[in-house]
């Protein structure tokens, strides 16, 4: 062995002294050796030695221990520390003081190492830190193993691992290069505390003995209990879990507990994971219950090289199927099927596909297959329905395209009134370069679409029932029943649109903005309306074939004002937009699926088409009118207000058209003169948002529609509050005033905590028709989530609306299992 001081060499077959002429002087010596495995059949080679004469030094004290660098694996050790000695007739090799070890991409740092040639053991003693390639860091005080560190145990010893797992036993024994056995072991994923690490942590798994074995990756605990803040809540004789480098592992997962119902029972499900390869796995669940039997549920997913998809399954042979009488799962088997996936065909297109497939509508809410959403989210309701869908979407970097087929499931049984889009195509692109100075866009749809039975509406409190409603008779002047309206049409409707857009903005010496635009807009419409009862008071029945051409010129005006004082400034802006265009041609004849919604505020006011979608479009003349002002404060905060009307100028007005829905009518748009419209926000910082919006009679200047809107968001808490008050629509179906009032909030009550909540205040009814109430705790190792929801929503198989409650609890430690139940009721209210 070399051993190469700084400026001193010596050669010894004993502990040397510090200084050995007596200098006087506290010095520290560092001693680097490089040694070399195959020599002598052991770790150590002894070579040559420097002369004695070479004596001269200059005293330079070591910094502290650095962190140790991994060594390449090269089978040679480096070995730094304050005092190497070399015992030639024991065959031992001591490092003592400062001793940082480096072999093979493990590195050992301790205040002593001895090797013993003879028995090839490493000894190491106190303050031990051993580092392996992997990341994972072991202290202890005693450690004594082989030269490869296959085998040996290990006194008072804490494993920290890469992934932030922590273990710590009062003695490790090592065997065979896999075995580690942990007596008296104590597991946990969570970090000690910062400010007194020696408290407990959150949570931690003892065991009188944890068994490690590296090549199936498992920790195997024996008579072990779970502790959070060191009280012990469960006890456990014998259990199993991947070790932390583990990202999945065939095995059962925890299990879980289905609360049940009446109709099913109680049960509990006992999940096993499969991981088949490493690009795919399954999940089967089979649900044992006390009165209907035993469900399974599997689950297989894939990921392949350009995306991923899952199938799941469900099915059961019900005990009792009498429990169902009178319902769709009155029938021994029953199941359902649900996948979904997407692929990526390049790095602008994908592909993928959504789908369900049921024995019947009621098993999803049967026995609650469908999750609530996610533990802390908003209102966490059941849905009504499932979308199976096939779809094809391309992005560019000015153009969009997608199209889709869909199919809905509906869980209230009436899919003969649900709509199957055959398919749905929408095409955009903005021209990256200008036309006649402008800028130039275009936008196609397709739409083919079929539904066997009509949908009908009742709007007055006489009429209730989709029977009433297709035999009520025809209002003469209007052309439509006044007692309903009819949602979905019977039969199949085809539409083709195309949309090119034109417009230009140039300021004019003044600074006045000037902003023409064009547009020019074709549909071509096929549509065969079955004669069912009633339909023909909305909508011509058979064969229908329409082309509607709608060419629009128009010219916006805005003439921006600035003050500027020392507290800010303020932009006042004056806006007039004039459009320009023909009747629309069909209006109220045609089938509506996608323009059903109309709400008129300040958002649309500049609108030049205010209908939300495609099968409406706007025609006649028309003038928007408004001003808007922005005040800046130096400080911070803004004031943005906005005011204005909208007019009809000539020709017809496509919002006074009734159509098979009254679109339009009761919205302020179906006058000469429109209702105004006003908005109003103000955020004083980043904190505080509050903001109003309102719609009011043009000549009685009453409150149509008013909300008005607060928030505040801090670092521990944040609250918003929703307040809305909405006239009667009678001819919407809306025969009564509605005003209620929603409200949100959450608080960060300690580091990890949060509560979270929010209500609606029906003022009308003056009652709370929906509440959610949750907490949650999260960090790096714990999660722990409860919500209790109650809302009015629509069940299956019921018309009336049903009051449902359901709770939802999740717990989960990080590496070693997530659980979580839920469980609901609902009631006819």
């Amino acid at each position: 062995m070399t051993a190469v001081h700084r400026g001193l060499v010596s050669r010894s077959t004993r502990r040397t002294s510090v200084c050995p002429n007596g200098c006087g002087l506290s010095v520290r010596r560092l001693l680097l050796a490089v040694v070399t495995a195959a020599s002598l059949g052991g770790l150590i080679d002894v070579a040559a030695v420097a002369p004695a004469s070479a004596q001269t030094f200059t005293y330079n004290p070591l910094p502290p221990r650095p962190k140790p660098a991994p060594a390449p694996h090269d089978n040679q050790m480096l070995v730094q520390a304050t005092e190497v000695d070399y015992d030639y007739n024991n065959s031992r090799v001591s490092a003592v003081g400062n001793v940082q070890l480096f072999y093979n991409g493990t590195s050992v740092e301790a205040d002593r190492v001895i090797y013993d040639q003879k028995t090839k053991r490493l000894h190491a003693e106190g303050n031990i830190r051993m580092t392996d390639a992997d990341g994972k860091i072991t202290y202890a005080e005693i450690m004594d193993l082989s030269d490869d560190y296959r085998d040996g145990f290990v006194d008072s010893l804490r494993v920290d691992t890469a992934d932030q797992t922590r273990m710590a036993a009062s003695r490790a024994d090592r065997s065979s290069g896999n075995y580690t056995v942990f007596e008296n072991g104590v597991y946990t994923a969570c970090a000690p505390c910062k400010d007194d690490p020696k408290k407990p942590p959150l949570w931690q798994v003892k065991g009188a003995r944890i068994i490690h074995d590296q090549q199936e990756k498992m920790l195997y605990f024996e008579t072990a209990q779970l502790e959070f803040f060191g009280v012990p809540l469960a006890y456990m004789p014998y259990f199993s879990t991947p070790d932390p480098t583990v990202k999945r592992k065939s095995g059962f997962l925890m299990p879980g507990y289905f609360p049940g119902t009446t109709n099913t029972g109680f049960g509990a499900e006992v999940p096993y994971y499969w991981a088949i390869a490493p690009d795919m796995d399954a999940t089967i669940t089979p649900r044992f219950m006390t009165r209907q039997g035993v469900m399974l549920q599997g689950e297989f997913r894939q990921r392949l090289i350009d995306g991923a998809y899952q199938i799941r399954a469900y099915g059961i042979n019900q005990l009792d199927p009498g429990a169902f009488a009178g319902q769709p799962g009155d029938r021994d088997f029953r199941g359902a099927i649900d996948t979904k996936g997407q692929f990526a065909l390049n790095d602008k297109w994908v592909w993928g596909w959504d789908g369900v497939l049921m024995s019947d509508y009621y098993f999803f809410s049967d026995y609650r297959l469908y999750q609530y959403r996610d533990p802390l989210g908003s209102f966490l309701l059941l849905p009504t329905e499932a979308l199976s869908q096939l779809y094809l979407t391309g992005v560019g970097n000015r153009s969009f395209f997608d199209a889709r087929t869909m199919y809905w499931l509906s869980y209230s049984g009436n899919q003969s009134q649900v709509p199957i889009v055959h398919p749905v195509i929408d095409y955009s692109n903005v021209l990256n370069y200008p036309v006649f100075g402008g800028e130039f866009s275009y936008k196609t749809n397709f739409i083919n679409l079929s539904r066997d039975e009509a949908v009908f509406d009742p709007i007055t409190t006489i009429a209730n029932t989709n029977s009433l409603c297709a035999t009520a008779s025809a209002d003469p002047l209007a052309r439509t029943p006044s007692q309903c309206l009819l949602r979905g049409f019977p039969g199949t409707y085809t539409r083709f649109t195309a949309e090119a857009q034109w417009r230009k903005s140039f300021t004019d010496p003044f600074g006045q903005i000037w902003t023409p635009f064009a547009s020019l807009r074709g549909d071509a419409i096929n549509s065969s309306i079955s004669n069912q009862p009633g339909v023909s008071n909305y909508l011509p029945v058979g064969d229908t074939q329409a082309f509607r051409l709608m060419p629009t010129v128009g010219l916006e005006y805005r003439y921006p004002f600035i003050n500027i004082q020392p507290w800010g400034s303020t932009t006042v802006e004056p806006i007039a937009q004039i459009i320009i265009r023909p009747n629309e041609t069909y209006a109220g004849k045609l089938p509506n699926e996608d323009a059903q919604s109309m709400v008129f505020d300040a958002s649309n006011l500049f609108s030049v088409d205010k209908f939300s979608g495609y099968d409406r479009v706007e025609g006649g003349g028309r003038a928007n009118v408004g001003v808007q002002s922005t005040t800046q404060f130096d400080k911070g905060g803004a004031v943005k207000v906005l005011f204005g009307q909208s007019y009809q100028l000539f020709g017809m007005n496509s919002f006074a058209v009734r159509d098979s829905i009254n679109t339009g009518i009761d919205s302020g748009l179906d006058k000469p003169r429109s209702d105004y419209v006003a908005s109003a926000s103000y955020s004083p910082n980043r904190t505080y948002t509050f903001s109003v919006r309102s719609r009011m009679d043009e000549q009685t200047w009453n409150v149509q529609r008013f909300e008005a809107e607060g928030r505040a968001n801090f670092d521990r808490w944040s609250v918003a509050v929703l307040y809305g008050n909405y006239a009667p629509q009678p001819e919407l179906g809306y025969l009564t005033r509605r005003e209620g009032i929603l409200t949100s909030g959450s608080i960060k009550v300690a580091a990890n905590w949060v509560l979270q909540g929010s209500a609606r205040w029906d003022l009308e009814a003056n009652k709370i028709n929906q509440y959610v109430v949750g907490a949650g705790y999260v960090d790096d190792c714990f999660v722990l989530a409860a919500n209790y929801v109650t809302s009015y929503s629509y069940s299956a198989g019921t018309a009336p609306p049903v009051l449902s409650h359901a709770f939802m609890f999740q717990i989960g430690l990080r590496t070693l299992a997530t659980s979580s139940t839920s469980s609901g009721s609902a009631g006819l209210q």
